[in-house]
């Protein structure tokens, strides 16, 4: 009899996970932009547990009315070989889970802007295993049925920037007062230097780690010539 049910519970998993291969459609993100994330939901299910009364500040943008500079920061930031890889860096992955023995914790690092996408778009913030295998399954299929500059295109507007705010144009607006397509390099270095825990540092703050980190990815935009020191005493002069 046990057996039976550990059968049954194994079946059940598999078809759960064979699920993914199928739905949800991800082929319609060629066309259609998503309304709402996995993640904002979740979001707003924390806001009402705790009493805050707190909305989802969204504008969706086009990648060609994002500033350059903030493309390339996010990708420096987050997923430097996002071009070259085919949805998983697994040199970053297995640095990330040699870091986790060091460390004796398990965080599952070295996630690809596709990976955080799939799970953005159709997860929770949970980091159990099972969870980060349907998320390699998605992300499979992101990068099976869109372009790289579709994913980047919706990455960019639904990743999470601080509480409640999701997408650059609405970051962009909130920090900075200004669109996404206006962003300057050092404001583009400092919002990207937050994604990896956007609720708890301000990119218009001045914490020691948005400081450090926002600098070592501007530095890395200037050496690569995505900016130039020209550039840089035209817009202080401004």
């Amino acid at each position: 009899m046990p057996n039976k049910i550990i059968t049954g519970l194994v079946v059940l998993v598999l078809a759960g996970i064979g699920l993914f291969f199928v739905y949800p459609d991800i082929s319609k993100l060629n066309k259609e932009n998503p309304v709402k994330t996995s993640f904002m939901k979740d979001r707003e299910k924390e806001w009402r547990k705790s009493g805050k009364t707190l909305k989802i500040k969204q504008r969706w943008v086009p990648l060609n009315r994002i500033s350059p500079y903030l493309v390339k920061a996010v990708l420096i930031a987050e997923d430097d070989k996002f071009y070259q890889h085919e949805g998983f860096d697994f040199e970053a992955i297995q640095k990330a889970i040699e870091k986790d023995i060091k460390q004796k914790k398990f965080k599952f690092g070295g996630s690809t802007i596709s990976q955080q996408l799939a799970k953005n778009l159709y997860l929770s913030p949970s980091k159990n295993p099972l969870r980060k295998l349907v998320e390699a399954f998605l992300t499979w299929r992101l990068e099976t049925a869109l372009s790289k500059k579709r994913i980047l295109e919706i990455y960019l507007n639904v990743a999470e920037w601080g509480d409640g705010i999701y997408g650059i144009e609405a970051a962009s607006l909130h920090y900075y007062g200004k669109p996404a397509a206006g962003l300057g390099p050092e404001e583009a270095a400092r919002l990207a230097s937050v994604l990896p825990n956007p609720r708890k540092y301000n990119p218009a703050g001045t914490s020691r780690y948005v400081e450090n980190r926002s600098r070592t990815i501007y530095n890395i935009m200037v050496k690569r010539g995505i900016v130039t020191e020209d550039f840089e005493i035209n817009e202080q002069a401004e």
